[in-house]
């Protein structure tokens, strides 16, 4: 074989064309001129239907709107677990009958959610059927993030405030408290209900709440505990029904502050009526006089007071007044029901904010002159009128002013 062959098949080896025949010489214009490039091949007419190029647009947005969908997807469970942007804590109203869309309104308004169409659409689809957010006012801690807020607004673990009822309080003194509470929302009831109906206690309620909720709940706590504690009571008790064990029981309640004294104080009342004597409880002479309102501070009982006619007036009516006096709570209406086993048919203070018992005439005056010389000891005017003492036994009618006791 020839060189020339030989060189022809070496520059084929090598990526070039292999030429055949003899090489012609180009001169260096020729051979620095480009050469034509060949043109494309054309494009079927398939390629270039219009439905396929709708197609290849169609899937092309597709393919963006599920990337896009993906991303906002992702992006909004990223800001819903993330922490929020409040900085410190803050309470928050959530108010009755409120919807998602509201809610979530509102804390993007008050800058604890970023984002309020997150906030919304994403606590949507975490509520079960049935579940919902609860009104109520709730602290919101720094930083929480949306899905903390959904969790505490669904649990209903609101902001507790309370309002409570010392015991002995009249029906109106606890509407009077009732109306001052700037929490409580909604008008008091024009009619008031029974007197001792309502159970003293403490209530706990989230913000929002009607006062007639709490009164409803008061009058339904009461009654549940008269019950219960009327159907364990001494069956040697002489009380004809509830309604007197109730009266019996505020009577017992408004004498004595002391709770190991009022089981006492029960059986003085209840030996008293058992022999047909009249009560002579101070209590009762202020409640026929001033009603529910209490009486003024600065009013004392004058002797004059004791002969006044009114329905409550133990001193003038014989057994137990028409109503209740106050609304008593559960120490008093268990001493009622079950009181201790006495003789005794008096009791005068003792000085120390006690009482001391006795079961005669004779004992009581001598109980009656050492605490005369104890408040004689102090300043006191020691014309004074005692409580449960017979009308026998009573100051002489000159005398205006008459000091509580028993």
């Amino acid at each position: 074989m020839s060189d020339t062959n030989q060189s022809n098949d070496a520059a084929g080896h090598n990526g070039h064309p292999a030429q055949n025949g003899p090489i012609i010489p180009k001169s260096p214009n020729e051979a620095l001129r480009p050469e034509r490039v060949p043109e494309p091949p054309k494009r079927s007419k398939k390629a270039r239907s219009q439905v396929v190029i709708f197609l290849n647009f169609l899937m092309t947005m597709v393919v963006l709107a599920c990337a896009a969908g993906i991303f906002a997807f992702y992006y909004a469970i990223s800001s819903y677990q993330d922490p929020g942007p409040l900085e410190t804590n803050t309470n928050f109203i959530v108010r009755s009958g409120a919807g998602l869309s509201e809610i979530a309104t509102n804390l993007e308004r008050n800058n604890i959610v970023s984002d309020a169409r997150i906030f919304r659409y994403l606590t949507a689809t975490y509520l079960n059927e049935g579940e919902s957010l609860k009104a109520g006012e709730y602290e919101i801690k720094a930083k929480a993030s949306m899905n903390d807020i959904m969790e505490l607004l669904k649990s209903g673990k609101s902001i507790l405030y309370s309002i409570s009822f010392p015991e002995g309080l009249t029906v109106r003194q606890m509407f009077n408290r009732m109306s001052g509470d700037t929490v409580l929302e909604g008008e008091l009831p024009t009619a008031l209900p029974t007197e001792g109906s309502l159970r003293p206690d403490t209530y706990k309620f989230s913000r929002g709440t009607k006062r007639s909720e709490i009164i409803d709940q008061m009058a339904a706590e009461q009654k549940k505990l008269v019950d219960q504690i009327w159907e364990k009571r001494d069956p040697s008790v002489s009380l004809k029904s509830k309604e007197e064990f109730v009266v019996l029981a505020s009577i017992v309640e408004k004498e004595t502050g002391i709770p190991d004294e009022r089981a006492h104080v029960a059986s003085v009342f209840l030996n008293r009526l058992a022999k047909g004597m009249r009560l002579q409880s101070d209590p009762t002479i202020i409640y026929g006089l001033f009603g529910g309102d209490g009486k003024p501070a600065d009013r004392p009982i004058y002797l004059s007071d004791l002969k006044k006619e009114t329905p409550y007036n133990t001193y003038v009516i014989k057994g137990l007044p028409p109503t209740p006096i106050a609304n008593p709570g559960r120490d008093a209406l268990e001493a009622a029901a079950n009181p201790w086993k006495t003789a005794d048919l008096y009791f005068v203070a003792d000085g120390t904010g006690g009482h001391v018992f006795a079961a005669t005439l004779e004992e009581h005056n001598a109980n009656v002159k050492r605490w005369r010389k104890l408040e004689a000891d102090k300043g006191a005017d020691p014309n004074i009128v005692v409580d449960g003492q017979p009308e026998a036994q009573a100051e002489p009618a000159g005398q205006q002013k008459k000091k509580k006791t028993n």
